[in-house]
């Protein structure tokens, strides 16, 4: 089965050709995103590069990172189209948290492009 978030960071591509120098000034962090179908799946894995350059999407895990979230695929949409807030889904243990929580509060959901075709 596809992710739908799949999606969601392939665009992030274009997106931080035009934004990312921005964001790595802003954030300067690595990010992991473990993504399950369901809850017990086997993850899906996500590397956000917001350190270095303009930034870099990667399919897999790629280097050290400096927080990891782990959500499921819905919940990772419902935050990036602002139906579900973070901090409420990480109260809630809708979405895990590993690593350097100062980086990881850093990577909001205005981070991610709007308006994604799913």
């Amino acid at each position: 089965m596809a992710l739908k978030s799949e999606k969601l960071f392939e665009s992030m591509t274009p997106h931080l050709a035009a934004v990312g120098k921005d964001l790595v000034a802003k954030i300067g962090a690595v990010f992991h995103f473990e993504i399950l179908s369901a809850p017990g799946a086997e993850p899906a894995w996500f590397t956000v590069d917001l350190k270095n350059g303009n930034g870099a999407i990667a399919k897999g895990k790629q280097g050290t990172a400096d927080a990891t979230f782990t959500l499921t695929d819905d919940d990772l949409i419902a935050v990036s189209n602002g139906t579900l807030n973070p901090q409420v889904a990480f109260m809630q243990g809708k979405m895990k948290i590993k690593g350097n929580m100062a980086k990881a509060t850093k990577f909001t959901p205005d981070v991610l492009p709007k308006n994604v075709k799913l």
